[in-house]
């Protein structure tokens, strides 16, 4: 359901703190003048409110039931599809937007709060990690988890077997959640400082929600896609 355009842009950030990247895609200013309405806003800017009300509505609408799917039993297609589609898709719009709210913080804060420098050099390096991550499961290792499940016999894998791979795949998870562990110590577990403006702690907020994402990322290939893939694979090869 589209949020209400006669609520300040500041209070529908809060309510939640992904739509900030939204707004920044329009240049509308959340923080600074977030006691505008949306509708306000837009008129100022000459921008169609109806275009970011779409916009809002599609960055968060969730996958029909996607909660209630038991992944341990879909087909391993539909698994990867879901991955790609939820959270690669996320992290591809939510990573650049967000690394540039992290900059502005520590180019507007970082003299008061030095810790802003460490947050903004450690999530620049995740988000590298990330991207690279994500094309190397959509370009190798996915192709090939499709290819296993509908094969007959052993495919034959460049890599050997698909267990290579993955064990690169975890050990990047490895390096992702010890730069969340880190992001977490640095930012007092994303609580914004007192000081803090509506930047700051939109900012926080969606550091948390990235986290949380992620978690749910990973667990999905470390706990079911891997585990399924490597069976597969094993089934294969006994004949």
């Amino acid at each position: 359901m589209n949020p209400d355009p006669n609520l300040t842009l500041g209070s529908l950030v809060a309510a939640r703190p992904t739509r900030a990247r939204i707004f920044e895609e329009f240049k509308l200013d959340y923080c600074c003048r977030g006691h505008r309405t949306l509708a306000d806003a837009c008129e100022r800017s000459g921008i169609d409110v109806q275009r970011v009300l779409e916009r809002l509505d599609e960055a968060e609408r969730p996958e029909p039931d996607a909660a209630d799917v038991d992944w341990t039993r879909e087909p391993l297609q539909r698994l990867v599809s879901h991955i790609v589609a939820t959270h690669h898709t996320y992290l591809r719009d939510e990573l650049p937007s967000l690394a540039a709210s992290l900059e502005k913080l520590r180019s507007v804060h970082g003299s008061s709060h030095p810790e802003l420098l460490q947050v903004a050099t450690i999530f620049h390096a995740l988000r590298l990690e990330l991207e690279a991550h994500m094309a190397k499961e959509e370009n190798v290792l996915f192709p090939y988890c499709n290819e296993i499940e509908s094969a007959t016999e052993l495919p034959r894998f460049h890599c050997g077997t698909l267990a290579n791979p993955i064990r690169v795949m975890e050990h990047e998870h490895d390096i992702a959640g010890d730069a969340l562990r880190e992001l977490r110590r640095l930012t007092n577990g994303y609580q914004p400082p007192a000081d803090g403006c509506g930047t700051y702690r939109a900012s926080f907020q969606r550091l948390a929600a990235l986290e949380s994402d992620l978690h749910q990322h990973i667990h999905l290939e470390n706990n079911i896609l891997f585990p399924r893939v490597l069976e597969a694979e094993k089934r294969l090869a006994a004949g």
